[in-house]
Parts: structure tokens; sequence; C-alpha cells
């Protein structure tokens, strides 16, 4: 881990952008025709707008962050969508803590700080052919000023359905401190994982790429469960004939392996 920064003396307010940004994903596997519809009915209810903007709410107190308006919108035939307008709320000094320490854990949505964002994008899709299923949720937090969107990642996973994470973080701009000098980035930080607790890490593999003289931070996360009948929807393994059993695990270690590797695996 870095070495923590000593505090900056600025020359006006802070204005690094700093950009949090991820996909997760959920992956199952329907059946039927009428299992994949209700899956995604299931995903609908379950991500509705109204769930979203809670969930957003939640992450708006987290960052420290006043709503100031909200419009939301659910989608036919699925999906949702939310607006979120919010102010940022003051920082004191002895509340506020830029160490590498994990945030809290407890359609579409977008919010708006007045000098920030956050927004998620939701795709729920079912595979015609061979019952895949896979919900996905993209989601990006981006600051001014002290306050850290990287003290809502754990909540966030753990909001969702996470099977695979992807996560992007990005300190962008500079700010001035008294004597003219250039800061880039204000807090220490060699890891997104540095943010994450040890429950989190426990559940995941993950993998980094980080390039730090640009200060750009990626990790890729991928569950270790085991359990068959988590994937399963309208049906379980006890139903299942010991070859379907197996098709179906091959079909979805190869789903979860494609989206954790960003690429087509070939065929067996």
């Amino acid at each position: 881990m870095n070495k923590p920064f000593d505090k900056i003396k600025l020359h006006g307010f802070n204005n690094l952008t700093k950009s949090l940004s991820f996909s997760i994903y959920d992956i199952c596997y329907a059946k039927t025709e009428q299992q994949r519809k209700e899956y995604i009915e299931y995903i609908d209810e379950q991500y509705s707008a109204d769930r979203l903007t809670d969930i957003l709410g939640e992450v708006v107190d987290i960052i420290g962050a006043n709503i100031l308006n909200v419009a939301r919108q659910d989608y036919d035939p699925q999906g949702a969508s939310v607006t979120i307008l919010v102010s940022e709320e003051p920082v004191h000094e002895q509340s506020f803590d830029s160490e590498e320490t994990p945030g809290p854990l407890p359609d579409s949505v977008v919010a708006h700080l007045d000098k920030s964002h956050i927004c998620v994008h939701t795709y729920p899709e079912a595979h015609p052919h061979d019952g895949i299923c896979t919900f996905r949720a993209d989601i990006e937090v981006s600051t001014c000023g002290v306050i850290s969107p990287l003290k809502a990642l754990n909540f966030l996973i753990h909001s969702l359905e996470s099977d695979v994470v992807t996560i992007d973080y990005r300190v962008r701009g500079f700010t001035r401190d008294v004597n003219g000098v250039k800061h880039y980035i204000d807090h220490a930080i060699n890891s997104i994982q540095n943010y994450m607790t040890e429950d989190t890490k426990e559940l995941y593999q993950m993998m980094d790429v980080n390039v730090y003289q640009e200060n750009l931070f990626h990790t890729k996360m991928m569950l270790k469960e085991t359990d068959l009948n988590t994937y399963l929807f309208g049906v379980t393994t006890d139903e299942l004939e010991q070859q379907e059993t197996e098709e179906i695990r091959t079909r979805l270690n190869r789903e979860i392996q494609e989206i954790f590797y960003g690429r087509n695996l070939p065929d067996a």
C-alpha cells in the first residue's frame, strides 16, 4: 500500500474528478421458454426503477450528497431508468478519511451531483437456444473534490447479484496547491482491492491491470461459488438427470469465463 498523502493546502476548489465504473453480471440457467420469460419478469421486479432509486439513494448517502430531484421510468418490455439530481454536502475536515479503507456494506439509474454524477443502466437478456440468461448492470459514480466514489463500491457489489464484476477507477484532471503546484491525485491507492472488505475479497477470484503513472486502475472479479442450484431458475438439480446437470454446468462455466476474460472461448 502506498504511503498516505499529506494534507494538501489548495488554491481554490479541489477539482480532481474521481470516476468509478463497473459492470456487474448475474448469470443463470432457465430451461424452458416460460422459465426464461419468468426470469426476465423477476429481474424487472427485483431491479425496478423504484428499487434502483432506493439503492442509488444509499449511494448518495455513502458518498456524502443530497438528493434534489428524482425522475424514473420502467420500460416495456424490460428495463428501467432513473435520474436523480443531487448536490454535494459539505465535507468537514475532521470527518473526511482519504485512507484506503472499504466503504460500507449493507434498468437504468442516473444521478447528477452539482459537480458530479451517478448512473446505472441495466441489460437483462435470455439466450433463446441454450437457456443461459444474463443480467448486466453498468454503474458509474463520478465525483469532484474530496469525496470518494470508492466508498460505495462494496455496497453496490452486494446490492446486486454479482457473479462477474469488472471495475475501472480513474482520477482525472489536476488541482493546484497554494504554491501553484499541480496535483494529479490526492489519495494513496495501488489497487481497487484496497477499498474492498475482506469478505468481498474472499468471495471472488480477482485480477488487476493497473497503470499507475496514469492513475488508471482496473480489477476483474469472478465469484468462487460452486453450488449449481444458485444458478438455476425454476428448477433444481434434483429434477435433472446427471448428464443434463453436467451440460448445464459446462454452459454456465463457459459463459462466466467468457465474460470474465472478455473473449469467446474456442469450442471444446
